[in-house]
């Protein structure tokens, strides 16, 4: 990664261009060219921002927070909970489709890509965007955070009206960011199979449409394979 950042969207740029700049995002790049020089690291370089270009800042309407991204080489992507279409569904997107299915009847995805959802306005946001291959949680506490929690808050600031899915505690952990006066945040357990079913019954995909509808807003069209 180079001071200029590459394929970012206008929209985040200049609402991000403060981050860009600062003395921890040159630190983060450091990390990254060392880390790129003795291990794999995903996703690839020129994909790191792709959940900002698949979602204009003016067209957010929907926030889902996730950790950080798949680690497994298959896996990889650029967009939370998303795997590339072909791929074996993780277990937490396996229940993030269950109960798209319970919640709104639409027939269980073949595809695990979500970037359907991402060009009809959610952000599909992960916390740290880049991992080392096979080593979840690699790139915590080395600058990542700090980015997206600038994200969060100018979404915050500059926006009305979105919708946050919460998803888990640690996801929970970013409501501080989030003006709640302006916005409206809807908390779950995680999807993971280790939260033992807790996610499910928790109807995010309609409760997100009828805020949206209260608004006067088109509502999200969740349907995956289309």
């Amino acid at each position: 990664m180079s001071t200029r950042i590459p394929q970012i969207e206008t929209g985040w740029a200049k609402a991000l261009k403060k981050e860009f700049e600062s003395a921890y995002f040159k630190d983060l790049r450091e990390f990254l060219v060392s880390e790129k020089s003795k291990s794999q690291v995903f996703p690839p370089g020129s994909l790191i921002f792709s959940a900002f270009n698949h979602t204009p800042f003016s067209e957010v309407k929907v926030v889902i927070i996730g950790q950080d991204p798949y680690h497994g080489k298959d896996q990889a992507s650029r967009l939370c909970f998303s795997v590339t279409k072909g791929v074996r569904h993780p277990p937490s997107l396996v229940n993030i489709f269950k109960e798209l299915q319970n919640d709104l009847g639409i027939p269980y995805p073949k595809s695990g890509d979500l970037s359907p959802w991402a060009a009809r306005g959610v952000l599909l946001l992960n916390t740290t965007l880049t991992v080392r291959e096979g080593l979840a949680g690699s790139h915590k506490g080395k600058g990542w955070e700090q980015f997206t929690n600038a994200v969060i808050r100018e979404i915050s600031d500059r926006k009305e009206g979105i919708v946050f899915l919460l998803w888990g505690k640690f996801a929970q952990t970013k409501e501080e960011f989030i003006d709640k006066q302006k916005h409206f945040i809807l908390k779950a357990a995680h999807p993971s199979p280790l939260a033992r079913g807790a996610f499910f019954g928790s109807r995010p995909f309609s409760k997100t449409n009828q805020i949206l509808k209260e608004q006067g807003l088109d509502p999200i069209d969740w349907r995956v394979d289309v």
